[in-house]
């Protein structure tokens, strides 16, 4: 029994965990259209849209902390399917009506229970995955989930915004997306590596690969969270918005594999530094387009987007260049804590500050946190040389949007990556 579930699957067999997440991604991108723009024309406090995304955020934390001793005590399949009835009574908890601290809870539910299936799907993807696809085993379960969050987020455009039928809908496909897993025939992976956090090495090894790792959490969730609710006090209708948010996951390829490809060929944070810029320089741009010309918009926060995933994937391929694998399973489980911290209090801070800047502080705040990390990544370009060639692992597809739950791979899976 031991070596059957020691034996890697075949590509094929992992598409029950790609289909089970793609399911949750659509119902995940409707509500992350849906609870903002309601939040915005039910004329709620407008600190309230802020605390929803700072929620999510925050209950991502308490996820990432709790999820691996779940599943060392009830197993990886148990705990996939309380996770997503945690999804489905966030859901429902909306569909009850607009109540605004109640919906604040619920996004915090959905939070916790979201990274929980995460960390659940990438350590069981990395257990059934050889080395030889493991890659691109995780880059396709990347772009089917963020695909599924942009389509979610279309879904909600074709159906009424008033009542309950888009927390209805999230209800069924994350139903769904339990019958996958369920009858899935891969064996259970062994109890995960414990999250063991060592800011100490992951600073002394790649500070940069850190700080990008922070720089990315805040980025994302200020960009992703925060970019429905400009829309919606802008006054975009439900299509506009939901076609907005559509289209920005788009920029996951369009910028990031590019820019990712580059940062294989020449030093990492040369294209970091570029990255930055570009954020920067597209946030300005933001700025000064109305949503009256909305394929300009559209492209403009494509752009906005695909360059806030490109900062994280390659923050962490760049910490892992400088890392010596015995010291994976550790600065993995460090990079993990930061993104959710860095995602949990950057949101807060825009929350606060919006009252007195407007809905576009999330705007201010990506140029901001991208200008800043962009100078202290040339900082340090001066001050320690480029890794030796062929150290690096290369680059892999990531998304912001998805906690890396590479901290979770057990010992020994860990073990055969570096032979």
């Amino acid at each position: 029994m031991a070596d059957t579930a020691s034996k890697p699957a075949s590509p094929l067999s992992i598409v029950s965990i790609v289909a089970s997440m793609t399911a949750v991604a659509v119902g995940n991108g409707m509500m992350f259209a849906y609870v903002p723009f309601v939040l915005a024309t039910e004329k709620a406090p407008t600190w309230i849209s802020g605390a929803a995304v700072t929620a999510v955020a925050l209950g991502g934390l308490i996820g990432c902390v709790i999820a691996g001793p779940l599943i060392r005590r009830v197993g990886h399949a148990r705990l996939f399917a309380c996770s997503m009835a945690l999804v489905i009574l966030a859901a429902v908890i909306i569909a009850f009506g607009v109540h605004p601290l109640a919906w604040v809870l619920a996004r915090g539910l959905y939070g916790c229970a979201g990274n929980a299936n995460f960390i659940i799907s990438q350590s069981w993807l990395n257990h059934a995955a050889a080395n030889s696809w493991r890659g691109k085993a995780m880059s396709t379960f990347y772009m089917a989930y963020v695909f599924g969050m942009g389509f979610g987020a279309w879904l909600f455009g074709e159906i009424p915004a008033a009542g309950n039928i888009a927390p209805l809908v999230t209800v069924a496909f994350t139903a769904l997306a339990i019958l996958p897993i369920g009858l899935t025939r891969l064996p259970t992976p062994p109890a995960p590596a414990r999250v063991s956090i060592d800011l100490r090495l992951a600073w002394k090894n790649s500070p940069v690969g850190l700080v990008g790792v922070l720089a990315a959490g805040g980025l994302s969730m200020a960009v992703q969270g925060f970019t429905p609710i400009y829309a919606a006090a802008d006054g975009a209708s439900q299509k506009d918005v939901a076609l907005l948010m559509f289209v920005m996951q788009f920029g996951l390829i369009a910028i990031q594999y590019p820019m990712g490809t580059l940062s294989d060929r020449i030093d990492r944070r040369i294209v970091l530094i570029a990255t930055c810029l570009i954020i920067a320089a597209i946030s300005v741009v933001a700025l000064g387009v109305p949503f009256s010309q909305l394929p300009l918009l559209m492209l403009v926060f494509a752009i906005f987007a695909g360059s806030v995933e490109t900062v994280y994937s390659i923050a962490n391929a760049h910490a892992n260049d400088r890392t010596e694998p015995g010291d994976f399973v550790s600065l993995s489980s460090t990079l993990l804590v930061a993104w959710s911290t860095a995602a949990t209090l950057v949101p807060l801070g825009i929350t606060l500050l919006t009252p007195v800047f407007g809905p576009q502080t999330f705007i201010y705040a990506a140029m901001a946190v991208s200008l800043a990390y962009a100078g202290f990544v040339a900082f340090r370009l001066y001050g320690r040389p480029e890794s030796a060639s062929g150290q690096g692992e290369g680059f892999e597809l990531m998304s912001a949007q998805v906690p890396n739950a590479g901290a979770l791979v057990d010992d020994d899976k860990a073990d055969d990556a570096t032979r």
